[in-house]
């Protein structure tokens, strides 16, 4: 989540760092405060800024990197499961009768 108060050279950094750990997957959204009780968001990142990152990071090799603002640790996170470890797309798929 990003908004915290991180610097663009935290976030590439981390990037960097997960990747020599051999982290395939990374996704990037927008830190959103759930209810005042809660830390506050020190900065909206803009859609450009998320596209920037997602272009800067995605030479590092990942296998799936997704960046934006509405985006979540379980973005499609089923379609990516069934495509990268089952081996087929969910839409593609054409279950076998018996």
């Amino acid at each position: 989540m990003l908004g915290i108060g991180e610097t663009d050279d935290e976030v590439l950094q981390t990037a960097h760092d997960l990747r020599s750990a051999e982290v395939d997957l990374l996704t990037f959204g927008q830190y959103l405060q759930p209810t005042p009780k809660h830390m506050p968001v020190v900065r909206y990142i803009t859609p450009e800024a998320f596209k920037w990152f997602k272009e800067t990071i995605e030479p590092m090799g990942f296998k799936y990197l997704v960046a934006g603002p509405l985006v979540r640790s379980s973005y499609k996170a089923g379609d990516l499961f069934l495509e990268k470890v089952i081996g087929h797309h969910p839409h593609h798929y054409q279950p076998t009768l018996s």
